[in-house]
């Protein structure tokens, strides 16, 4: 058996955005003739593509990678490669402390993971990793491991944001955005083979463009995605709260196909916490965006997050947020604890919170955001509403369960339908008749 023809089973860590790398490595592995398996008992090579942002993944990567190196010891599989943030952020660092490891690839040498796999068996843990500068297009083959109706778009690539608790510059490099036709031909392939819903995704999809010389933007993209027939919903996600532009609150509030739908990380609103973040306030206020976005007539579904336990967050910090998250009454939100990240600014920084006081911070954000939801989840019985059907719930294993286009796929609650026939990968009309903290349970109309 040749490189060429080995089996492949990958684990692919982190975001969406990681999720699209690992599925350019599948495509690409494919295409020279590489078996794509589904269980890990199967593989001759597993590959790890691991996220770096945050200590608690660096943690959850260095437990998979002991993991597969120990199938690899009992003799359950050849070989182990790791790729992805993890690589790309500690560099040779982690080929002396994991000799077992097969061979690296940073975030910047995607595109040499063939090079990679038929290299690993003549050389001795081959480490590529360089600048990373490299940008994914639609020639570049890809897998799709969502399921068939919905797919994520990586429209750019790189931050050129430099919030001081933030990793991700070093490791993904400066924004690199992909030109529109080949967003545009991405999708169509998509639409093609059957994709309902896509999913533009980047570390900041409000700037798209904004490196280019051609006029390229995000309302412009929109523009040219809606003259594709057969996409159902398009929906933006991680958009920075200072690049929201009536432009395309506009275009967003008028085109019944984008999702009423933003992803908007505010992460802080005490002005003295967002200046230490280096987010600070440019004119409008978090409360003053969210009054605009809520001016327009089509509602729009808000997510955001929020960061508790950054250095120098008081009490009275920390009560500002609540108050805000109270009184904003998000449609969904999630809430973590701050890490110091080595080699950012705020990692040096003081006044770092005690850590049970954080966790209590972080509850009492999600205890409050239950309630919320809750309530906005009541005021939804009796309504119908369009549902894309998902297919059956892995929580209950019995109910079939779906979305609204308020709700973005795995991070966001969901619709359980415990009566009618749904059919996966189509919109159905749902009538809601139940409503629990997150999740909806209705019946097809």
């Amino acid at each position: 058996m040749t490189e060429s023809n080995k089996k492949i089973f990958l684990i692919s860590l982190g975001c969406a955005k990681n999720l699209v790398d690992s599925e350019n490595i599948l495509g690409l592995l494919s295409s020279i003739g590489c078996s794509i398996v589904k269980e890990i008992a199967d593989s001759d090579i597993v590959i790890v593509n691991t996220c770096g942002f945050l200590q608690s993944a660096v943690e959850e990567a260095i437990d998979v990678i002991l993991d597969v190196i120990e199938k690899k010891k009992s003799g359950e599989i050849d070989k182990v490669i790791v790729t992805g943030c993890f690589v790309q952020r500690y560099g040779y660092k982690l080929k002396r402390e994991m000799p077992e490891v097969d061979g690296w690839l940073g975030t910047g040498e995607l595109q040499r993971i063939v090079e990679l796999v038929e290299s690993i068996y003549n050389i001795n843990a081959p480490f590529y990793i360089g600048r990373p500068v490299f940008l994914a297009d639609h020639e570049i083959p890809r897998i799709q491991t969502t399921p068939f109706y919905s797919a994520y778009i990586k429209i750019a690539e790189g931050c050129n944001h430099r919030c001081s608790y933030c990793a991700i510059p070093p490791i993904r490099g400066p924004l690199r955005s992909r030109q529109i036709q080949s967003i545009v031909s991405e999708a169509k392939a998509m639409r093609d083979r059957g994709v309902k819903e896509i999913n533009l995704i980047a570390q900041d999809t409000t700037i798209y463009g904004a490196d280019l010389d051609d006029g390229a933007c995000i309302e412009g993209l929109l523009e040219n995605l809606l003259s594709i027939k057969g996409i159902e919903w398009i929906r933006i996600l991680y958009s920075h709260p200072y690049e929201i532009r009536d432009s395309l609150l506009n275009l967003m509030s008028s085109e019944e196909i984008i999702a009423p739908y933003l992803d908007i990380p505010f992460q802080h609103v005490n002005e003295k916490i967002l200046k230490a973040m280096d987010r600070e306030i440019k004119g409008e206020t978090p409360t003053d965006l969210i009054r605009r976005v809520r001016s327009y007539s089509r509602k729009f579904s808000i997510r955001t997050t929020m960061m508790v336990g950054f250095p120098g967050e008081t009490n009275e910090a920390f009560e500002e947020m609540f108050n805000f998250v109270r009184d904003t009454e998000f449609d969904h939100l999630g809430a973590f604890i701050y890490s110091p990240e080595k080699g950012t600014p705020a990692a040096r920084m003081k006044g770092i919170p005690d850590s049970k006081v954080s966790e209590e911070r972080r509850d009492a954000l999600m205890k409050l955001q239950a309630n919320i939801s809750l309530k906005k989840n009541r005021a939804m019985i009796n309504q119908v509403v369009p549902v894309l059907i998902e297919g059956v719930s892995p929580e209950t294993e019995l109910l079939l369960c779906g979305r609204t286009i308020g709700m973005a796929p795995d991070v966001d609650s969901q619709i359980l339908i415990n009566k009618g026939e749904g059919i996966p990968g189509e919109i159905q009309d749902v009538l809601i008749t139940e409503a629990h903290p997150y999740d909806l349970v209705g019946e097809i109309v």
